[in-house]
């Protein structure tokens, strides 16, 4: 099945993740070595799909096509910092609380400690393409600051039970969103939300 709904901005920030149905991102016990956790590799089977012409491939294809990418710092350093190319050497915005004057992010990285400005160099590098969002922390930042416009969440018929969630410490009150697209893709259901503003009709 598949869903459209109004088309977005320009250059919307927009977060790509895969998540189990109980709301984790990675398994417990993620370190380097085990970065996605105990049993967190069960959200990314559908990766196996990603080279074919159906939903899987279309929705891995899209995130690639992103002209910069907002990543969290924790994120940043269990992916060994991506070597410095995330894909197709795009800028990778690191969203961090504090960033030492000797600590030189390798290849196309770089450190950012505000959020705005983070979005902001991010919509620059992007031009009219998407920016990725990649991570929990970074979410979580964008989406209290309300510069998170898009979700596109990959749901994953599994029950973690345990791990890294990615919605938590969202800051007082609701945060409303429109379904604005749905895939099924092979075990997967990835779907597209826009984040409401306020005054934005709800339903």
């Amino acid at each position: 099945m598949r869903r459209e709904g109004v088309a977005g901005m320009n250059t919307p920030i927009r977060l790509y993740m895969a998540m189990s149905l109980d709301g984790y991102i990675a398994g417990p016990d993620d370190r380097p070595g085990q970065e996605l956790g105990a049993g967190g590799g069960r959200l990314f089977t559908w990766l196996d799909d990603r080279e074919t012409d159906g939903p899987d491939g279309q929705v891995h294809r899209e995130a690639l096509s992103t002209g910069a990418v907002i990543s969290g710092r924790r994120t940043f350093e269990l992916a060994g910092r991506w070597k410095g190319d995330h894909h197709d050497g795009v800028p990778i915005l690191v969203l961090t609380h504090h960033a030492d004057a000797d600590d030189v992010p390798p290849g196309h990285a770089r450190f950012v400690t505000g959020v705005e400005e983070c979005v902001r160099q991010a919509r620059d590098a992007a031009g009219d393409r998407p920016v990725m969002v990649h991570g929990a922390g970074a979410a979580q930042a964008l989406l209290r600051a309300g510069l998170l416009d898009e979700m596109d969440i990959q749901l994953v018929p599994v029950l973690l039970g345990d791990g890294r969630r990615l919605f938590e410490h969202l800051g007082a009150g609701p945060v409303e969103l429109a379904l604005v697209r749905r895939l099924d893709g092979r075990d997967v259901t990835h779907l597209r939300y826009r984040v409401l503003r306020a005054g934005d009709a709800v339903g």
